[in-house]
């Protein structure tokens, strides 16, 4: 028998440059981490003069340390993992919640209450804080973790995401479900839920990465020491009669080292999430 011809893949100039277009792209967006990486290794000096100097004459890897010396980076990081983790888990939770109810049961004012929460994406979340601060005040919980956390839980961009991710799922799901004698909440829990996975892990990570980078927040409720996260205690780096652009640039780089390890774990899932969520 004749052995089979070997296709060659030909490189079209159409797609040559799609892919010249798409590394120019991800080289643009990663030039800022290069930079802020470059400039925390350099002397204060270096990192000052104009014009700026690309590289660094001797590599200051000590301006880490000084960072450790600086800040209670344990207590900082404590802080903030912990209202990452409540904020996360409850969010999941009440978004899930929220999304099965307006995705899959049939209920008066169901409409209604989905386009509140539409309007509610529409509004910055800015006048939400003298409100959001007289409730925990009036709860008692000024400079505790769940202050931190609590505002973040009740998110209709969250609950947005799974409701167009639990639309796309067949009905005839619920339907068998029912037939075994399954009710609403053994369907969201045994049926519906564990079918959501690359959705919950793109609220997973859109949620980490708003918990971790917020700053206004923790000011506004949270006036101990003790008790501040990390990026207020980036900002307490800068100071009015100056700024250690190196100590602080490495203290920002280690800060998105969590982040980063929370998305390469969930990348996959979170892409099809957010692609399963936007396909109708």
């Amino acid at each position: 028998m004749p052995e089979p011809t070997m296709q060659r893949r030909i490189l079209r100039p159409g797609r040559v440059l799609t892919h010249i277009a798409l590394a120019g792209g991800a080289l643009l967006m990663i030039t800022p981490f290069l930079w802020q990486l470059v400039t925390s290794a350099k002397t204060l000096r270096e990192s000052m003069i104009a014009p700026p100097v690309l590289w660094p004459a001797t590599w200051q890897w000590g301006n880490y340390g000084r960072f450790f010396e600086i800040m209670p980076v344990v207590t900082l990081f404590t802080n903030s993992l912990g209202a990452l983790v409540l904020r996360v888990s409850g969010q999941v939770i009440v978004a899930s919640l929220a999304a099965f109810c307006l995705a899959r049961l049939e209920f008066r004012g169901k409409r209604l209450l989905l386009g509140l929460f539409l309007v509610m994406l529409m509004v910055p979340p800015q006048l939400f804080i003298i409100p959001q601060y007289e409730i925990i005040r009036d709860m008692g919980w000024l400079n505790t973790i769940p202050a931190l956390a609590l505002p973040g839980i009740f998110s209709s961009f969250g609950m947005f995401i799974l409701y167009q991710f639990m639309r796309s799922l067949p009905r005839e799901l619920d339907e068998a479900a029912r037939l075994d004698g399954a009710n609403p909440w053994q369907i969201y829990r045994l049926v519906i839920l564990p079918l959501c996975w690359p959705a919950l892990a793109a609220v997973v990570i859109m949620t980490s990465l708003f918990s971790w980078n917020d700053l206004l927040w923790p000011l506004v409720i949270n006036t101990s020491p003790n008790r501040m996260t990390l990026p207020v205690g980036l900002a307490t780096l800068q100071g009015a009669q100056g700024t250690d652009y190196p100590v602080l640039m490495a203290g920002s780089l280690l800060a998105t080292l969590p982040m980063l390890v929370i998305f390469i774990v969930l990348q996959k899932q979170f892409i099809k999430g957010i692609a399963m969520s936007g396909s109708k």
